[in-house]
């Protein structure tokens, strides 16, 4: 299967997965299960899930297996855009073409799906067998809550509010989206991972620095997109970050550079799968496709 036809099949079924997953519009409380199913289902790239299924295949895990984690993880992810968007984050009206969760509900309806999805995230880990052994699968719940967490994503955010009309060192930008972007990022590759045949430690060791690189990679581009596409091709609000007056690659190294800086990523990445040889396959063209986005 050529790479198109395997992320949009894989797409896909993350879909399906999800709609199965979350709770039903109709069951009470209606108006959040709706507003969970609003801002998860039918958007979004779903790079995480795609991470996921390309390290579980790497693994030989399960589809089924990898079906569960992947969504777990994108609840995450979506759980942390509604709450981004939030008046008192971003302030975004705009998230995945369509209005954002508390512009489409309310604020306090908004509030409660982040809580929600985060919850629904770490049910899904607890209810279904992803591991064969019970301490593989525990661990695949702490190194999730970890990534959300204050040490990961949550963390990552906090220096992001406090850096707002800063000027950061590279190394201090780096530090910063190796949590807020990069630890749930790193969290799907290790996830996708564990759910198949366990891997020597010097493997284990390639995977993770290589997804920590997809990780800044991720938002070197997200940075630059901002930037240089439009909120039409986004289908979030493009410029946001420029005019809250945030630190981002292209603010401290320029278009070019951040260009550049990209490229040395990818080659970086690449180089770190080889160990892998064909298996790694799919993280090699996704970090293509992570690195080539026009969204």
């Amino acid at each position: 299967m050529d790479f198109q036809s395997w992320m949009t099949a894989t797409q896909q079924r993350t879909e399906r997965a999800l709609e199965r997953l979350l709770p039903a519009a109709d069951i009470a409380p209606a108006r959040l299960h709706s507003a969970m199913r609003y801002a998860a289902l039918g958007g979004g790239k779903r790079v995480r899930p795609l991470l996921c299924h390309a390290a579980g295949e790497l693994a030989g895990a399960d589809h089924a297996r990898l079906d569960v984690a992947s969504c777990a993880v994108e609840m995450i992810h979506v759980y942390s855009l509604v709450h981004d968007d939030l008046p008192c984050m971003d302030d975004d009206v705009l998230r995945r073409g369509k209005p954002t969760c508390h512009v489409e509900y309310d604020e306090a309806t908004a509030l409660l799906v982040g809580d929600a999805l985060q919850s629904q995230a770490f049910v899904l880990l607890a209810e279904h067998q992803l591991a064969d052994d019970a301490a593989q699968q525990l661990e695949m719940v702490r190194m999730l809550a970890q990534a959300a967490g204050s040490r990961g994503m949550a963390g990552g955010q906090a220096i992001d509010l406090a850096a707002v009309g800063q000027q950061l060192t590279l190394q201090e930008l780096e530090h910063m989206h190796i949590h807020k972007t990069g630890a749930l990022i790193r969290a799907a590759v290790r996830l996708g991972a564990n759910c198949g045949a366990p891997l020597p430690a010097d493997q284990v060791g390639r995977l993770d620095h290589f997804a920590k690189l997809a990780g800044l990679l991720f938002q070197v581009v997200d940075d630059i997109l901002d930037v240089d596409a439009n909120t039409a091709t986004l289908g979030k609000t493009a410029g946001k970050d420029a005019a809250h007056n945030k630190p981002t690659y292209v603010s401290l190294l320029g278009l070019a550079d951040a260009r550049r800086l990209a490229n040395e990523l990818r080659g970086n990445a690449l180089e770190t799968l080889a160990i892998f040889g064909g298996r790694a396959r799919r993280l090699h063209e996704l970090t293509d496709f992570i690195v080539n986005r026009k969204f």
